[in-house]
């Protein structure tokens, strides 16, 4: 996670515009970054926020 920001909200920021503009899944995401899902999920729950799977987004 290191290519990413550490701000929990400024990442949310982030993976959501990835989401939304080049990966079809958070696993596709993490896969082609080399993150581990678990810790980008967990880092994000630390603020409220939760990966919804048939919106393909962090709400």
């Amino acid at each position: 996670m290191n290519q990413l920001p550490q701000d929990p909200m400024i990442l949310f920021s982030v993976i959501n515009t990835k989401l939304r503009d080049q990966y079809p899944s958070l696993e596709a995401l993490c896969e082609d970054l080399n993150v581990s899902r678990e810790e980008l999920e967990k880092k994000l729950a630390a603020v409220g926020f939760e990966y919804n799977k048939d919106l393909n987004k962090f709400l």
